[in-house]
């Protein structure tokens, strides 16, 4: 079976636009790859943290991980940090990575603008990316489209390592969303969800309650045409809640458009909070089962273990190919 990496950062609740952009796709991939979910507290620490607050997020993560139907049988979940080789790879690679490559990179530009200066970390958090994706010979790498330079530089680092140093690393292939996955902001569907906008009713985070869900929902953004019609370029708002309410029931756009042909965003959006509600009662479930659990614990230090099994025969490769070390 073909080898899967993933990671998510700690970093607040989960919101919809990361279930279904991406954790429903790592339940999908663990019945016929090999998988490996990791929360990458290493990369949250590129901006600060408080410890106690970080810590917590990382098991919340960790337990949505399980709750949304990730199996720590099929998969293997882990949290970073509690793996060394990471760290380990992301130096050598940094040493094999260059000031204009990551100049280059769109999200750091984003994240840097309008400042005198940025952490190093947030600047060289690419290479760190790319050392968890190589520690594990990763074949395949679900991500965003957003993602895809920061897929494109990993494949970059590994090619030129493995011209230099022997076949050193497994070159990865990333395994973009389809559009239809991309979930937008319900107050600005131009802007992707996200777990750091200032207003909490522009997501829909999967801890949430129904009385959340129903207030961000009927608040969510349309146009004044009154018609349920899919058109992303001239319909975003509308087309966005189609996007989501297509996905959770299980429903094409074409018989949304159908069901709700001469009816307004009234029923529409009423129907869509039921849908969504149904859709999270059993996540949030099975998250408060496990959340303050020994098997949370247990799972995640197996994780680590058998992690670690992987990465260690790679970080040795590395070593002899670079001549690190007393060899073996």
């Amino acid at each position: 079976m073909k080898r899967v990496f993933s990671g998510v950062q700690p970093t607040g609740n989960i919101h919809l636009g990361n279930y279904l952009g991406a954790l429903r796709q790592f339940v999908e991939l663990q019945e016929d790859h090999e998988c490996i979910y990791c929360i990458v507290d290493e990369h949250a620490i590129t901006v600060p943290q408080d410890p106690k607050e970080l810590r917590k997020h990382i098991l919340d993560v960790a337990s949505l991980y399980l709750a949304v139907g990730v199996d720590p049988k099929k998969s293997i979940v882990f949290v970073q940090s509690d793996v060394p080789g990471h760290a380990e790879l992301g130096w050598v690679l940094n040493c094999n990575c260059y000031t204009g490559e990551l100049s280059r990179m769109t999200q750091f530009k984003a994240k840097s603008h309008n400042k005198e200066s940025a952490p190093t970390g947030l600047f060289t958090y690419p290479v760190l990316m790319a050392a968890d994706i190589l520690l594990y010979d990763t074949d395949i790498v679900p991500v965003g489209n957003d993602q895809k330079q920061h897929i494109e530089l990993c494949r970059d680092i590994a090619i030129r390592v493995n011209n230099t140093k022997k076949k050193t690393f497994v070159v990865p292939e990333g395994r973009y969303l389809k559009e239809g996955a991309r979930i937008m902001a319900l107050d600005d569907p131009t802007q992707k969800m996200s777990k750091s906008a200032p207003n909490i009713h522009s997501r829909i985070s999967l801890l949430d309650d129904p009385a959340k869900i129903k207030k961000s929902i009927m608040k969510a953004t349309t146009d004044s045409e009154g018609v349920i019609r899919f058109d992303p370029e001239n319909k975003p708002g509308v087309s966005n809640l189609m996007n989501i309410y297509s996905v959770l029931a299980g429903v094409s756009l074409e018989q949304i458009e159908k069901d709700y042909e001469g009816k307004g965003y009234g029923d529409f959006k009423k129907d869509l909070v039921e849908i969504t509600v149904n859709a999270l009662a059993p996540i949030k479930a099975r998250y408060e089962e496990i959340r303050y659990s020994d098997e949370l614990i247990d799972i995640l230090k197996d994780g680590a273990a058998r992690a670690n099994a992987i990465a260690k025969p790679v970080m040795q490769r590395v070593k002899d190919n670079f001549g690190l070390g007393l060899g073996r």
